[in-house]
């Protein structure tokens, strides 16, 4: 790929994600980008980024960011953020709130709001609770895989044993052993179609945690200082937000104090 179209699919990605890719980023680009083409039988980068120029509709768009978006997740990734979440609705519960609503802003492939529901009903025990999730991602294709709920068993490695057993069942005999969520966790999560870098966003709220992690390491400070503020406007007075291990939004925005490594409170 040549310097003028790799500053041009910059411009773009910018434009229509956020997603800041520095110019240290231009193989990676060509090779994510390769597999589109390939796909539609195009040799040419210059060939591809016109027709993503003249892109009417956006579907093409589309396809392009989700073959640049990166999707690296697994269950109970930042295990501890789990715990504390577990803690604090039981906190909550013992003051008698019934009903929570959580945000996994980038969920990729659904590992981290399942993660978050078998360690909410795990929590919740048998008590009667009004629980949700809300999953987006600007990815359509890993979306749809959330949605399926399936997974290999290579990508359970990190699920406790009991709640494999609690929360999956075996898929039909296949070529590789493979399970599903079970639906009374599928139920939980409501998976949504949504790009982070275009705030306001239109979910009212509000949310009794937001989980935000390892997404603002790809924006600029002008796209995590809008995505923050509409983070806070959507958390309720005392919600948290959790971020990645190697994120810090100290002095991105003041509306929020620390409480744990890369933990979060609505001040």
């Amino acid at each position: 790929m040549d310097i003028t179209s790799f500053q041009q699919f910059q411009k773009i990605i910018y434009d229509k994600s956020g997603i800041a890719l520095g110019p240290g980023k231009i193989a990676l680009v060509s090779s994510r980008v390769r597999k589109r083409m390939h796909f539609l039988g195009i040799q040419d980068h210059r060939l591809y980024l016109q027709r993503v120029m003249e892109d009417e509709n956006g579907e093409e768009i589309i396809q392009l960011l989700d073959v640049i978006s990166t999707n690296v997740t697994y269950f109970y990734r930042q295990p501890d953020h789990y715990d504390f979440i577990s803690h604090k609705l039981r906190h909550w519960m013992q003051k008698g709130q019934r009903r929570f609503r959580f945000w996994s802003t980038a969920c990729a492939t659904g590992e981290e709001p399942y993660s978050l529901a078998m360690k909410l009903l795990d929590s919740a025990a048998d008590e009667t609770v009004d629980m949700k999730i809300l999953a987006t991602d600007i990815s359509l294709s890993v979306l749809q895989k959330g949605v399926e709920g399936v997974y290999e068993m290579e990508k359970l490695k990190t699920v406790p044993p009991e709640f494999r057993e609690r929360f999956f069942n075996p898929c039909p005999t296949g070529k590789e052993p493979c399970y599903q969520i079970k639906p009374a966790i599928k139920q939980m999560v409501l998976f949504k179609h949504l790009n982070l870098s275009a705030p306001p966003f239109p979910m009212r709220g509000p949310f009794d945690a937001i989980f935000c992690c390892n997404v603002l390491i790809y924006f600029d400070d002008s796209v995590r200082k809008r995505l923050l503020h509409d983070i806070n406007r959507l958390l309720r007075p005392g919600g948290y937000l959790f971020i990645g291990y190697s994120e810090n939004i100290v002095r991105l925005i003041d509306d929020f104090k620390s409480v744990e490594p890369a933990i979060y409170q609505k001040i």
